[in-house]
């Protein structure tokens, strides 16, 4: 029969934690485990900025029998410990995607496995479906952190293969199922405190152009305010620390952000990536803090930053963000580059200012005592001997002598 129980193959399982998130998903899958695996099931839900309120979650698990219940406020950490770091080494999967999705999961599967520990529950589960990055993402970050926890992943096991058969499941358990719920949903979405994404359904056609009411992080920019806004960004050791002159914490320095961003429709990105798994799939982002976030660190690197060190982080760049798209963020390679990367944020400071407008931003000035920005060598006026130009003479020839050679070869 359709959705009926099979009893897995294997040592059994004790206990198990859930990543939960409340929804019909992620209820289904509990009660699932419950049936499926005759278990204790401790439900952790993560507040990392979605929007959402968590608390009902609470309720919800209560009601299905769950005795051991986190709903924990992750948003400092999330922040502070994962996004910034990720800012300081300015990274885009494929040269668009600031990454909001990928960086949320290794957080989330961190405090998993610290949740199992605490429990001593011996296997963890999520919500992640076979096709996508999530997967890999919570399942690598799972066996870095606790190499021999069982992994449970329902949508890899289960036949319940459509939304009809998960209300059906709802129903036969008395789940309770929100009325816009029982719908198909037109497409599906993941958010936090960085971002807000869309995929599936309505925009799997890459041809056409996404509704306006895919958006809800952002005005259209068209019906964004006539009249720009300026704002100043503070950093020391390569992290905002300050926004318009006021110190905040990483979490509420990001969401102001992301009200000003919001605001001047900034941040909309609509793109076809490569999945790890090996498809592509079209997403459509939203990420207003952050694109106003990156654009002033990369403005104030231009000021701080040796012009060597600049360039070498370009180039380590695509294969940290690919590390963080793919869910390496436990992986050695990748704290070996972040070494790296935090070693050349160590004089990235002072303030830039930004000119928000009709969903652009960008750097209209910037300033910092440790400046490498010398007046006296590049002005068009009388330098007073700071730069002798007949030096450029001797440095010419010399990086032009093999490619006299090689035109004198030819001959």
């Amino acid at each position: 029969m359709k959705g009926a129980v099979q009893k897995p193959a294997g040592k059994p399982v004790k206990k198990v934690v859930l990543a939960y998130s409340g929804g019909l998903d992620t209820s289904v899958i509990l009660k699932w485990l419950q049936t499926t695996y005759d278990c204790e099931v401790v439900t952790f839900t993560a507040d990392i900025g979605q929007g959402e309120e968590v608390a009902p979650a609470r309720k919800k698990a209560q009601m299905l029998g769950v005795k051991k219940i986190y709903i924990e406020d992750l948003r400092e950490e999330f922040v502070r410990d994962f996004v910034f770091p990720m800012f300081r080494a300015n990274a885009l999967y494929e040269g668009t995607y600031l990454l909001g999705t990928s960086i949320a999961r290794p957080l989330i599967a961190k405090r998993q496995i610290e949740i199992a520990r605490e429990t001593g529950a011996d296997a963890v589960a999520h919500g992640a479906t076979g096709k996508g990055n999530d997967q890999v993402r919570f399942e690598l970050t799972y066996y870095a952190l606790e190499p021999d926890i069982r992994v449970i992943a329902p949508w890899r096991e289960w036949n319940l293969d459509s939304r009809t058969a998960l209300i059906d499941f709802a129903e036969k358990h008395q789940i309770p199922i929100a009325k816009d719920k029982r719908g198909e949903a037109p497409f599906s979405t993941d958010a936090n405190l960085l971002h807000i994404s869309a995929e599936g359904k309505a925009l799997e056609d890459p041809w056409e152009e996404p509704g306006e009411h895919v958006y809800s992080r952002s005005v259209a920019p068209e019906a964004a305010p006539d009249k720009p806004q300026y704002v100043e960004i503070e950093f020391a050791h390569g992290d905002a620390v300050a926004v318009d002159g006021k110190k905040l914490s990483p979490a509420k320095l990001l969401a102001r952000l992301n009200e000003i961003g919001g605001a001047h429709g900034i941040g909309r990105v609509d793109l076809v990536e490569n999945r790890f798994v090996g498809m592509k799939s079209r997403g459509v982002y939203e990420t207003p803090g952050g694109t106003i976030l990156y654009a002033a660190h990369r403005g104030i690197e231009s000021i701080t930053l040796d012009r060597s060190a600049a360039h070498l982080k370009d180039e380590l760049m695509p294969r940290y963000a690919e590390l963080v798209y793919n869910g390496f963020w436990f992986a050695p390679e990748r704290e070996m580059l972040q070494a790296a990367i935090d070693k050349s944020q160590e004089n990235v400071a002072g303030v830039v200012r930004l000119k928000c407008y009709k969903g652009h931003v960008r750097v209209v000035g910037r300033k910092s005592p440790r400046s490498l920005y010398s007046l006296a060598h590049v002005t068009f006026e009388a330098d007073r001997g700071a730069y002798n130009q007949r030096d450029a003479e001797g440095f010419i020839k010399l990086n032009a002598l093999r490619l006299r050679l090689a035109r004198r070869g030819k001959r």
